[in-house]
């Protein structure tokens, strides 16, 4: 009879301890959000409520359940389709013998470009109109992976980076306009964005598994052919959507009808620079995003520096990162309750931005000091540190999206997602060029101080005063 043993993946003895640890943690995690869910936000004033309004909270909450499931399944599908594509889109480039470096550079430079203007054409045209507009977009360019062609590729690269501005304003905008639309409580917009932070860690993990099938069945095109697939799906469910645009009111459609495109776009910046809480959000999104995607592009190389017994199976560590990611998911909505009630304040998601970025900048300290002097002993150290940071990816993606929210008006949030998206791909640009030329310590302290620049400026947030402009807004936006 075959051992056991023998089944199993000839991973190194930490990365399968690894494994395991992370697969427990989240089945507890897990488990701990199905027998203790978070409810706050469904019981209030439950004792003096009439048996009318017990059935009519009950019907909203099922209304509810009923649109986020709408959402967070095409969330879910694109989101596993991109994966697919991330995972092995340098390997195809490789296998085709081009110049990885100027493909991946020209889709950072056209999400620059097209970045500013994209975002009122989201808020003039529509969202759900955008929505299809991406999904045609990535069939279109994963068909083009399929040419060995430079130029053709080139030009792929160039519609990725609209559609990837895309993939990030015109989904979000859609819902959180649509939420409210439909008159939901503003509290629960916190529970579909940590459904599709936890959504997305887990897409991740099925990602390097399904597209590592199919590129054993059909190549390295395979999981590119499998996008395809994946994002007809999308669209199709998609096509079931409501319209909805960046409109507040009758007043503000009439407006809208006769104001261009142009005054759309005037109307996104002035916002942005005229309220400090909006561009203090922006600098946020891109100061902690940046910091994230410096850091994917350094945890591969530093755990091959540090040489632990029996190699790294990337592939073992990754599926551990991508479960830290989503136990960061299910830990939001326990960590914003607890923080409303031990502070009973109304900047909740300003102080659990705030600890959250503390703790990532604290996580990305460690390598920075291991790194520094003799880091033969900080092995575990490091991988923890990993794997902490994670965790934080997976929490700052509800606490930033409920920020999001709470700050950047209906009518401009596809104008605003996307001038956020400016600074954000500044930050990439460089850090990826400080891990080329910068020592490993030095870019894990560039990654700490971004995520602690963050968390400064969530705190900032709740000294000062709100501004009126968005608190007027806002507030016309939930009455």
């Amino acid at each position: 009879m075959m051992d056991l043993a023998e089944l199993l993946p000839a991973w190194p003895e930490w990365a399968m301890n690894l494994l395991l640890i992370m697969g427990v943690l989240l089945f507890f995690t897990w488990a701990y959000t199905i027998f203790f869910p978070d409810d706050t936000s469904e019981s209030e004033e439950d004792a003096n409520d009439t048996v009318q309004v017990v059935d009519a909270k009950a019907q909203q909450n099922k209304e509810f359940l009923a649109f986020r499931r709408q959402y967070i399944l095409v969330y879910l599908i694109i989101m596993l389709a991109d994966w697919m594509q991330g995972t092995h889109m340098y390997t195809l480039y490789l296998s085709y013998n081009v110049n990885i470096s100027a493909l991946f550079l020209t889709g950072f430079l056209s999400g620059a470009v097209f970045a500013p203007f994209l975002g009122s054409a989201v808020d003039k045209y529509g969202r759900k109109r955008s929505c299809i507009v991406y999904c045609v977009l990535e069939i279109i360019i994963n068909t083009m992976e399929h040419s060995t062609n430079f130029t053709i590729l080139l030009t792929g690269r160039v519609l990725g980076g609209i559609s990837t501005n895309l993939l990030f304003s015109a989904f979000e905008s859609w819902m959180t306009t649509e939420h409210r639309k439909r008159q939901f409580p503003e509290a629960w917009l916190s529970r579909t964005y940590s459904a599709a932070s936890v959504g997305n860690g887990s897409m991740a993990i099925i990602a390097g598994i399904v597209a590592q099938v199919m590129e054993d069945f059909l190549g390295q095109i395979g999981p590119f052919q499998g996008a395809i697939g994946l994002t007809v799906a999308a669209l199709l469910l998609v096509l079931q959507w409501e319209e909805n645009y960046g409109e507040e009111s009758d007043e503000k459609k009439e407006e809208s009808s006769s104001s261009g495109l142009y005054q759309q776009f005037v109307d996104g910046w002035s916002t942005t620079f005229k309220d400090s809480r909006v561009w203090r959000i922006g600098m946020t999104q891109a100061l902690s995003e940046g910091g994230m995607y410096t850091f994917v592009f350094m945890w591969v190389p530093t755990l091959l520096s540090l040489d632990p017994p029996g190699g790294v199976p990337t592939g073992c560590v990754f599926s551990s990162l991508m479960m830290a990611i989503t136990i960061g998911g299910f830990l939001f909505p326990p960590l914003q309750s607890i923080v409303s009630k031990l502070f009973t304040c109304t900047f909740a998601p300003e102080l659990s931005a705030t600890l959250i970025y503390t703790l990532a900048g604290a996580s990305m300290a460690v390598p920075a000091i291991c790194l520094s002097s003799d880091s033969s002993s900080c092995f575990t150290r490091i991988i923890v540190s990993f794997i902490v940071v994670e965790a934080c990816v997976g929490l700052f993606m509800p606490v930033a999206g409920t920020l999001r929210s709470k700050y950047v008006p209906d009518a401009l949030q596809g104008a605003i997602l996307n001038i956020f998206r400016l600074p954000l791909n500044a930050v990439v640009v460089l850090g990826t060029h400080a891990t080329d030329v910068m020592e490993s310590w030095k870019v894990f302290s560039l990654v700490s101080a971004c995520f602690l620049g963050a968390a400064l400026l969530q705190f900032s947030m709740m000294l000062f005063g709100t501004s009126a402009h968005i608190t007027t807004t806002t507030r016309s936006k939930q009455d």
